[in-house]
């Protein structure tokens, strides 16, 4: 493709809804909470190793409220994403960013999902597939509304698109 139409690698235009930023911070608390309870208790039951185990669950502790506190907002600020008639562009990441782009003659199946949490805070996620060795593409964090009504346009798009999706 050429001139106006060309499909070419640019940030995306649209941000992930904000109450991902919630949502991503529940994640972290979840993911710091277990292994530090569990080191915590060991602590508590194994009498010669109380020391360590409980300096343990508190390095655990400490590093997991940074990451809870900085991450999220900064995956909010690097995330996202756009739908144009030709192609999918999505960013992710937070020290290693990502920019990819799936055009429509490339999309396979379009699927949303809507774990407890995503549930919790109202958000879903659309995963794209393609012919890419790569693999899928996710759009984390939609409104769940936002994300069901982008499936159905993408459904229509990649309908339309001329190409076999190989």
């Amino acid at each position: 493709m050429e001139g106006e139409n060309a499909i070419r690698l640019r940030p995306p235009r649209h941000a992930v809804d904000t109450r991902a930023v919630g949502w991503w911070r529940t994640q972290c608390l979840v993911t710091t909470a277990v292994p530090a309870a569990v080191l915590a208790v060991l602590g508590v039951l194994i009498d010669p190793a109380r020391g360590w185990l409980l300096a343990s669950a508190a390095a655990v502790t400490a590093a997991g409220l940074a990451w809870t506190a900085f991450f999220p907002s900064w995956w909010y600020r690097v995330h996202r994403w756009e739908v144009t008639d030709e192609a999918v562009y999505v960013r992710t990441g937070a020290l290693w960013q990502e920019s990819r782009i799936a055009p429509m003659s490339r999309i396979q199946t379009v699927d949303t999902a809507r774990g407890p949490l995503e549930q919790l805070f109202g958000l879903a996620t659309v995963t794209v597939t393609t012919a890419s060795s790569k693999g899928a593409l996710r759009v984390e964090g939609l409104d769940h509304e936002r994300a069901a009504e982008l499936a159905e346009r993408l459904t229509e798009l990649t309908g339309a698109a001329p190409g076999d999706a190989t």
